[in-house]
């Protein structure tokens, strides 16, 4: 696989989604989780999309509940959860794994694509981000506890 767009990933309403279609948007992909202390998050991330969008940016948003069973909903309470608590209406996807034997395709493509700390391709821990470009690259990927805002700075330089 040479980029994101070689994907496809269920979304929330049970479609399947080519990665394909967001050809010439600059990615931001997020494992998220509703029950986590990064939650909060999604404030800032649907704040980055409002801000950006006209400008090609489009995030993606995949829960998992692989980190302290913090995403235990099923797809439309996540969906409840996202839109009524923080205003979400970017793409988010059916709940994945993005560690282990059962990881997501497009995880295993990023994890490998933009290493972690001391060069591990785990994810560590929800609200791991990935930065693709509009040609499908990996080009950055930012821990749970780089915020949207440090983000957005950095994206200034590339849409």
């Amino acid at each position: 696989m040479a980029s994101v767009y070689d994907f496809s990933a269920k979304r929330l309403d049970g479609k399947e989604q080519s990665l394909a279609d967001y050809k010439g948007k600059v990615l931001l992909i997020v494992n998220v989780a509703s029950k986590c202390g990064f939650t909060p998050q999604y404030e800032g991330l649907q704040a980055l999309y409002e801000k950006y969008k006209d400008k090609g940016l489009l995030i993606l948003g995949f829960p998992c509940n692989q980190f302290g069973a913090q995403e235990p909903g099923d797809e439309k309470e996540i969906a409840s959860f996202c839109s009524l608590t923080y205003g979400v209406d970017f793409p988010m996807f059916s709940k994945i794994d993005v560690n282990g034997e059962n990881t997501a395709p497009v995880y295993q493509f990023l994890k490998s694509e933009k290493k972690g700390l001391a060069g591990s391709q785990s994810i560590k821990w929800n609200f791991t981000k990935f930065l693709v470009d509009r040609d499908g690259a990996v080009i950055a990927r930012f821990g749970p506890q780089d915020t949207p805002d440090l983000i957005g700075r950095k994206l200034e330089k590339i849409l």
